[in-house]
């Protein structure tokens, strides 16, 4: 019997997420559209009008409504040969918070026997692979907090994230992008063979007019930031004295004028983290000491019981934020009070946001 429907032409692990502007001012969710293994749930948007200041570009009587999508893989991760393939747009003045529901496991496979070239990014025959790349225009705002990647011993994982500014440049975006060791319960530490992840940030412009109705569209780099640990040059490299016996390790990326003041608290922060040579916070403080000064000291300590460490630093308009701790649970405790305590997302994309840090 003939399917009376039309075929697809999306091929496996293809996903859209399109969020638009229907006049006058008002963001909708118009394309959401996933093959297997990738899954897309998008709950009903959530509407901050009462406590939230609209972005630049919408108008001050329009809502602030934020939209929210899950990315989810059938079976909780990514089985050898899965490759998930993201597109997602982001129109002028939009806000979209990406999550997930749990981190994004990598199941064991089988390395390619080939030997490519590191300073490339190979698809590995046997590993699982993801891409996402994200258009979005002036004014716009994404914030994307996902649980950790959990690779399991003997897997391997290639992951690409291109976030591309479009217009002026004046997109705004929250980025965060961990990795755990895998399952310490089961003795796995740093055991998996291949794990690689890059995240790009360039910015689109229009050039001079060659011809009239014409125009060169200019692409800028503005970020890379690349991890890799890759056990096919080195078989015998033990990562986990290479990252300080670490149980995770992460970066936040700050971009956008949306994101300032969390760029500027994370630089002002680490300016106030103990070095050697500096005041010794004592247990037994005076009493006219200000709350703000305590409450930052009791944080120092609890860093220093997760064995967290982290760094800051500002770079060609965006704001890094490097991050390890000796296990998932401590640096998710230290990343969700930094966040809550500086307030931005919170307010700007509902409590809803931090899911994945709570």
């Amino acid at each position: 019997m003939t399917s009376p429907f039309s075929k697809t032409s999306d091929r496996p692990g293809q996903g859209v997420i399109a969020l638009k502007i229907l006049p006058p001012v008002t963001p909708v969710l118009h394309s959401l559209s996933y093959q297997y293994p990738l899954k897309l749930i998008a709950p009903s948007p959530i509407d901050l009008t009462t406590t939230v200041p609209p972005l630049p570009t919408i108008k001050s009587q329009a809502p602030s409504i934020v939209h929210t999508v899950f990315i989810l893989t059938y079976g909780g991760g990514l089985l050898p040969n899965d490759h998930v393939s993201l597109n997602v747009s982001i129109a002028p003045g939009a806000r979209l918070v990406l999550l997930t529901q749990g981190s994004t496991k990598i199941f064991k496979s089988e390395i390619a026997s080939t030997q490519q070239s590191l300073n490339s990014f190979p698809v590995i025959k046997e590993g699982g692979t993801q891409c996402m790349v994200v258009e979005i225009a002036d004014g716009a705002a994404l914030c994307y907090l996902p649980d950790p990647i959990q690779p399991f011993a003997d897997s391997a994982f290639e992951q690409r994230q291109t976030f591309n500014l479009s217009g002026n440049g004046t997109g705004n975006l929250c980025i965060c992008d961990w990795v755990c060791e895998g399952r310490p319960a089961r003795g796995e530490s740093w055991s998996f063979q291949r794990y690689v992840s890059l995240n790009e940030i360039w910015v689109s412009s229009a050039g001079e007019m060659k011809q009239p109705q014409e125009s060169e569209i200019r692409k800028r780099l503005m970020l890379r930031d690349k991890v890799m640990l890759d056990r096919r040059s080195h078989i015998d490299v033990d990562y986990r004295a290479k990252v300080n016996r670490l149980g995770v390790v992460g970066t936040l990326i700050l971009r956008g004028k949306l994101f300032d003041k969390l760029g500027q608290f994370f630089l002002d922060e680490f300016q106030h983290l103990p070095r050697i040579g500096g005041r010794v916070w004592e247990s037994g403080e005076k009493e006219d000491v200000e709350d703000s000064i305590r409450e930052r000291n009791a944080r120092h300590e609890r860093e220093a019981g997760d064995g967290l460490l982290w760094t800051a630093a500002a770079s060609r308009g965006s704001v890094i934020v490097k991050f390890g701790a000796r296990n998932a649970e401590g640096a998710r405790r230290w990343l969700g009070h930094m966040l809550k305590l500086e307030g931005t997302i919170e307010t700007t994309f509902g409590e809803g946001a931090l899911l994945c840090l709570r």
